[in-house]
């Protein structure tokens, strides 16, 4: 079976949509399918990893208005910024610049038995969209994934007239699949009886984690991007400034400059890393005496670290923008983890699994 994977970023970018196609793209192709993935590759040589995988890459193409491609290059050119910044909005860019690009490769492509698109960005699902009223016939099968929801979505607000886009796609797919059930919620009525709640899958045959010794003193870490006001650790860092106990906090984000207000107040207490590929991340957060996690404000959306810090095998406490866990936290510095999020059922998150979901789809 021919399967096509489009989506902004895959292998080595680092993020859960990336992730999300590419361990997709992996698993289709180790069952023997014809697997093809549209990226924004960027200049990474794809050869050896093409050639290990047997997954064909080919390239979207390239962004004038600043999406970033596999190899983390972006134009940077002032004036495109500024018209990202004065109209990014009300034009959705620069993710609008996916339309065409999608429309093309889907052209050059052909006859396709089992598509997927990967959203964010949903320019994505539109481009397709757009190919498919009039070329309907060229896509036996196609499923609009959905990390995150567009018009619904509780954290940003969209122009009205971008809902015809969103109904134009939900019409034209044979399914949505999202990561979780709650998100059912943020997406058109009309479109419910399509969506499949299908969970992030990674490869838990491929994941090493260090033998874990407890720490000379507590230690432990956060991964992921951090947002002011929202997914904000302002007030756990000013927190762990008043307690005397000694520890040691890691935070593996791309989000660093949100900390420069605290590094020297912490000294080596805290360390700011930047991402490293998944696999390194969980052998070194497995190292952990334990993991923090930040709650989203809405349960339409569902980290999917939660599952990687699950395969670490690591108590994870889970805690709040505005750090009401005090006393939670202080009984983890005691290695007490009896407050602990619990990950259930981790077996639906194997991409085995998660493949099989796709597949029984068509």
């Amino acid at each position: 079976m021919k399967i096509v994977i489009i989506a902004q970023n895959c292998y080595p970018s680092l993020g859960p949509r990336a992730h999300r196609t590419t361990e997709l793209a992996k698993e289709f192709a180790r069952r023997g399918h014809q697997v093809i993935v549209y990226a924004l590759l960027g200049d990474f040589d794809y050869s050896e990893y093409s050639a290990s995988t047997g997954i064909i890459f080919r390239n979207l193409g390239k962004s004038r208005f600043g999406m970033v491609d596999n190899s983390g290059n972006f134009n940077p050119n002032l004036i495109y910024r500024a018209v990202v910044r004065i109209f990014g909005k009300y034009l959705e860019l620069p993710f609008i610049e996916l339309i065409p690009m999608v429309k093309g490769a889907l052209k050059n492509e052909g006859d396709i038995d089992f598509l997927i698109s990967v959203a964010q960005p949903h320019t994505i699902h539109w481009g397709v969209s757009e190919y498919l009223k009039k070329n309907k016939e060229k896509v036996r099968f196609w499923i609009a994934d959905c990390g995150d929801p567009f018009m619904k979505d509780p954290f940003n607000s969209r122009p009205f007239y971008f809902k015809y886009l969103e109904k134009q796609w939900g019409r034209l797919c044979n399914f949505i699949s999202i990561p979780v059930q709650e998100a059912i919620e943020a997406y058109y009525s009309e479109f419910r009886n399509k969506m499949k709640v299908i969970p992030q899958g990674f490869d838990f045959e491929s994941v090493e984690l260090a033998l874990y010794v407890p720490n000379e003193f507590p230690t432990f870490a956060y991964s992921g991007f951090l947002y002011k006001g929202k997914r904000d650790m302002t007030k756990f860092l000013e927190f762990l400034l008043q307690i005397d106990e000694k520890f040691k906090f890691i935070v593996y984000t791309p989000s660093a400059p949100l900390f420069e207000h605290f590094k020297v107040k912490f000294g080596n207490q805290l360390e700011v890393r930047n991402y490293i590929p998944r696999e390194d991340l969980l052998f070194e957060l497995s190292k952990m005496d334990f993991l923090i996690n930040i709650a989203n404000q809405s349960t339409v959306q569902v980290p999917s670290k939660l599952i990687d810090y699950a395969l670490t095998k690591r108590p994870i406490l889970e805690i709040t923008s505005d750090f009401s866990q005090e006393n939670e936290f202080r009984e983890f510095l005691k290695r007490n983890y009896k407050s602990e999020k619990k990950i259930n059922h981790v077996e639906q998150y194997d991409i085995r699994n998660v493949a099989d979901a796709f597949l029984k789809l068509k």
